[in-house]
């Protein structure tokens, strides 16, 4: 009763903070504005299959899309094993499945090929990190705690697998000396010529040891990585499947139109014309800061997996500009929880801090994107970072008329010759004089 009331008390503290840590994400998001995307259901189902549970679009790196659909697998698979680790530990019970006979024994073996499939994909993982040393995953961005992070995590789930056939074989050994409690369930491909020959000359008392060590060492493993999970770019484990759903189903190259811009001009051009009902005329054009974005932009934020397809398809980024759209969504969370730090340290309110998005994004960096759409393509969860430039570089333009000297004598030539060339409109024709 003692390990069961113990068990209890671990796992309701680390689903309390986990909750707790999910809610202010949840409040970070919906710090965005408003957006109504919940259109076409049908679709957006079969986006979410087949983008995050069938990992369509990272097959266009079969190595990578290999290494990752195993460790996917795996933590999707081997989490049943987890659900009956849960029960043990509220009933006090083991291996309670076991019941379901020949099913239990294939699927224990299944989960140890997994694991150890698990733990090779994480090695070779490390190796590209470090000894390939790949160029996207070398950028300046991921200096610091984000190159830390994603090493922290590889070492985790080596950890946890090792630990998972480690109990395993200590339970085999312990089944086959037909110790109290320990009935003949599963089966052991893996630990059994892995991790057992180390094990045969232990007692049986040093055998339990070994097995309920690594028992407990697994299950607050899992809720220790579960209460990582929100603070790390592995987060998109969750995120990957909302992110998907809400997808924009519009062809790429259709960039989103400002409603209340096309309504001012409307205005404009007939001032005869009557105001909608409930009209607002705007405040404030394109993004400043996060909150100037929509809920569907910060998710992306939240959502992007840091995995740097994005950056490394970028044409620009290729031939030498600073632009790297993996920055630019990594910015953005950022900033975003610089944002919720400050509401939560007063009150619940937002104290102006001086900064904003552009303090994070330069100007460089902006007008570097040409709106290729290859970073969207990339994205194996549909992000869009060139959206977020879009967005930026409205607020530059719009609100502080900020632009490349090329690109501003174009909105001159715009506005007094209604062309973007620099003569009068009476003058268009001379060319067919001669």
């Amino acid at each position: 009763m003692i390990a069961q009331i113990l068990f209890l008390i671990i796992s309701g503290v680390a689903t309390y903070f986990f909750a707790k840590n999910l809610g202010t994400i949840r409040r970070n998001i919906l710090l965005g504005k408003d957006i109504d995307i919940s259109d076409n259901k049908p679709e957006r189902w079969k986006t979410m299959f087949k983008v995050a549970f069938g990992q369509t679009k990272m097959a266009a790196r079969p190595i990578p899309f290999l290494l990752h659909l195993i460790v996917y697998i795996g933590f999707v698979l081997i989490n049943i094993e987890v659900l009956e680790i849960l029960i043990d530990g509220i009933f006090g019970t083991h291996r309670v499945l076991s019941f379901l006979g020949p099913v239990y024994d294939m699927a224990i073996g299944f989960f140890e090929i997994l694991a150890l499939g698990v733990l090779v994909a994480c090695v070779i993982f490390l190796c590209r990190r470090y000894i390939i040393k790949l160029k996207r995953f070398q950028s300046p961005e991921l200096k610091g705690f984000a190159n830390q992070d994603a090493t922290t995590i590889l070492f985790v789930e080596i950890v946890l697998m090792g630990a998972l056939l480690k109990m395993n074989a200590a339970d085999q050994l312990l089944q086959l000396r037909g110790a109290e409690h320990y009935m003949k369930a599963g089966s052991f491909p893996i630990s059994s010529w892995l991790v057992v020959p180390f094990y045969e000359s232990l007692s049986d008392g040093t055998l339990m040891m070994l097995e309920r060590g690594m028992w407990w060492f697994h299950i607050i493993g899992i809720f220790a990585f579960m209460n990582y999970l929100p603070f790390s770019k592995h987060f998109h484990i969750i995120m990957a499947f909302p992110n998907t759903y809400y997808s924009n189903l519009n062809a790429k190259g259709n960039l989103n139109n400002m409603a209340s811009v096309t309504q001012e001009v409307k205005l404009m051009l007939d001032p005869s014309a009557a105001t909608p009902e409930g009209y607002t005329p705007p405040t404030s054009f394109g993004v400043k800061d996060v909150q100037d974005f929509t809920w569907k932009n910060l998710m992306d934020a939240y959502s992007c997996t840091e995995c740097g397809r994005c950056t490394s398809s970028c044409p620009q980024n290729i031939t030498g500009k600073l632009l790297s759209p993996r920055k630019i969504v990594m910015d953005v969370r950022d900033r975003l929880e610089e944002v919720g730090k400050n509401i939560d340290a007063n009150n619940g309110t937002f104290v102006d801090d001086g900064k904003n998005l552009h303090s994070y994004v330069s100007e460089a960096e902006l007008w570097a994107c040409n709106t290729c759409n290859a970073c969207v393509e990339a994205c194996p969860i549909n992000i869009n970072p060139m959206e977020m430039i879009v967005e930026m570089r409205r607020f530059k333009v719009m609100e502080q008329s900020s632009a490349p000297g090329t690109i501003n004598n174009m909105f001159t030539n715009l506005e007094n010759n209604q062309a973007p060339w620099q003569f009068s409109p009476m003058d268009r024709a001379n060319w067919t004089q001669e």
